[in-house]
Order: C-alpha cells, then sequence, then structure tokens
C-alpha cells in the first residue's frame, strides 16, 4: 500500500476521497478522517496564509506517512494539505486513514496530524481584520508535548 500526499492550492472534498480511497479495497473496516479548518481567531483574522517548498514538503510528508504504514496495518492512507491563502471555515488539511480495524486507523490518523501540525515544512502566516499582515505561526507547546508520544 502506498500512502497519497498531496500540497494544492485549491480545496478538497472529503466524500470524493473517501469513495477513491474504498471504491479499489473491499476488506477495509474501519476509515478514520480528520478534517482541519481554518480558524477566525475570535474574529481577529481574514486569512491563514500557508507556504511551502515544493518537492520538500510532500517527500517529508511521504516519508512520515511511510512510516505510519510501517507502524500500523493500514490499508489506505491519505494526506492532503493546502497552501496559499485559507479564509476562516474553509478547510485546510485532510487526513484518511483505513484498515481492517478501527484502532489502527485512529493512530495512524493521530499520528499523521500530530506531525502535521507541529513538524510538517509549512509556515503559516495570519492575515488581520485590521488589514495588516502578522506574524509567522509558531507551533504551540501543547501540539509539541501531543507529538511526543509518537517517540
Amino acid at each position: 500500500m502506498t500512502p497519497v500526499v498531496r500540497i494544492q492550492r485549491e480545496d478538497f472534498d472529503l466524500a470524493a476521497e473517501l469513495a477513491t480511497l474504498s471504491a479499489s479495497r473491499h476488506d477495509i473496516g474501519a476509515v478514520v478522517s480528520f478534517t482541519g479548518l481554518c480558524r477566525d481567531e475570535g474574529g481577529r483574522l481574514t486569512a491563514l496564509e500557508l507556504e511551502h517548498y515544493p518537492g520538500m514538503a510532500e517527500a517529508e510528508i511521504a516519508r512520515v506517512a511511510d512510516e505510519a504504514v510501517a507502524r500500523w496495518p493500514l490499508l489506505g492512507l491519505i494526506a492532503i494539505h493546502r497552501y496559499g491563502l485559507v479564509r476562516p471555515g474553509e478547510q485546510i488539511v485532510l487526513v484518511i486513514a483505513a484498515s481492517s480495524h478501527r484502532s489502527a486507523a485512529f493512530e495512524a490518523a493521530d499520528f499523521m496530524m500530530d506531525y502535521l501540525k507541529t513538524r510538517a515544512p509549512f509556515w503559516k502566516r495570519e492575515h488581520l481584520a485590521d488589514g495588516t499582515i502578522g506574524g509567522w505561526v509558531e507551533a504551540r507547546p501543547e501540539d509539541d508535548a501531543a507529538a511526543q508520544r509518537w517517540s
């Protein structure tokens, strides 16, 4: 099983991704999906700008997806991350993990999201409601702490 990793500007369709995944596998017993959305941070943000190095980001996320496949008995794994300007309420990230049983699917999806949230090679900058562009967003300590459990 080869994980699907995509970094794209355009939005994604969860239903279409699930349909593609399940159409080719009839031994899947559990699918766990996570969709991350852009928050407005209490009305403070009008957008979040995401940048990456093309090629490098895909390769690094694929490396971690391969690690998930080695750790859990997965039958499918999809990781999609958007870049560019993402407005509040829009989708940013999608992880879908499929396995014969729920435990592996839940753990693999959680593992992938902890990685994407803390160490994936993306840079995030806030566009503020007052029209200014804020600073680059750092990973939160609680996200780093959550990711430590996979070490």
